[in-house]
């Protein structure tokens, strides 16, 4: 069965700290219309920005409010590896599913790197793991092969999310771990079908921040066999993908699409991505209202 995982947005104060107050009201929009997971401190979560204690004392919050109402996942990839393991071995008593971990990003891996990276990795972590493979932030991608070695050497390797530009790349981990119960979500949204046609477990996409409504409807209808209604929402969701192109970083007009959808947060942004030109937001607003019309329609 397919699942949306929503990568979160993280809601800041004005001192540029986690506003628990204003997450709160995300965590019960994203929950109260029905997706199935939420990613905590993902990219679009704008992890950077918070240090190890600040990302710790988030996630602690997000697993106390949620109280289990939806599972759990948190982003622990670090620059450094200790970083990264320390982070990941606190969310299992925390109650999060699994740590998701994207690879050193700067330097550069060679397949033989990256597998001893996450072996290492894999070995000193009590629990389970996801593998993100996002080349275009690690400067690297993880080869399906490489894939298949790690997981055969480590059990605990659960699944990965894959943000690629060419989804063949999600085609060739999925033939390589085919039968093993190993779990490829799509990072890109309008890669949905392919991962599934491709044997995937759906997507972490980010446009479920703003819209969790059409991808609830969209995984229901998927996975009910319901073939002209999952079209129908995926193109929905195609026409929705220009919003990823208006900025550097997304993260803000996701924001200020939020509180458009009536989600009374702050939109602010960490620096230098913290202004948004107005002529964008009008584009991507338009976009949105387009979509919104025309999925009341479909809802009739």
């Amino acid at each position: 069965m397919a699942k949306i995982i929503v990568p979160v947005v993280t809601v800041f104060d004005h001192d540029g700290k986690p506003d628990h107050e204003a997450n709160q009201k995300v965590i019960d929009y994203l929950i109260g219309n029905g997706v199935d997971g939420i990613l905590v401190l993902g990219s679009t979560g704008e992890f950077t920005e918070l240090s190890v204690t600040e990302k710790k004392d988030f996630l602690k919050f997000y697993a106390d409010y949620t109280g289990g109402r939806v599972e759990l996942y948190a982003g622990t990839g670090s620059i450094t590896f200790h970083q990264t393991l320390e982070l990941s071995n606190c969310v299992y008593e925390m109650g999060y599913r699994a740590p998701l971990v994207i690879g050193p990003f700067y330097y550069s891996m060679d397949q033989e790197k990256i597998f001893t990276y996450y072996d290492t990795l894999a070995k000193r972590l009590d629990g389970g793991m996801y593998i993100y493979n996002y080349p275009a932030r690690s400067g690297h991608s993880v080869a399906a092969e490489t894939v298949r070695r790690l997981v055969d050497a480590n059990p605990n390797i659960i699944g990965m999310k894959d943000t690629v530009s060419e989804p063949s790349h999600t085609n060739q981990v999925c033939r390589a771990m085919e039968g093993t119960g190993f779990e490829v979500y799509s990072g890109f949204d309008d890669q949905f079908l392919y991962n599934m046609a491709s044997g995937g477990a759906g997507s972490i996409g980010g446009l479920a921040n703003i819209v969790p409504d059409i991808w609830s409807d969209l995984i229901s209808s998927a996975n009910a066999g319901d073939f002209s209604r999952t079209m129908r929402l995926s193109r929905l969701l195609h026409k929705l993908m220009p919003i990823y192109e208006m900025g550097s970083s997304c993260s803000l007009l996701f924001k200020k699409l939020l509180a458009y959808r009536g989600v009374e947060i702050s939109p602010k942004a960490i620096f230098p991505f913290d202004e948004a030109d107005n002529a964008a937001f009008s584009t991507v607003r338009h976009i949105l209202q387009e979509v919104l019309a025309e999925y009341e329609k479909m809802s009739r």
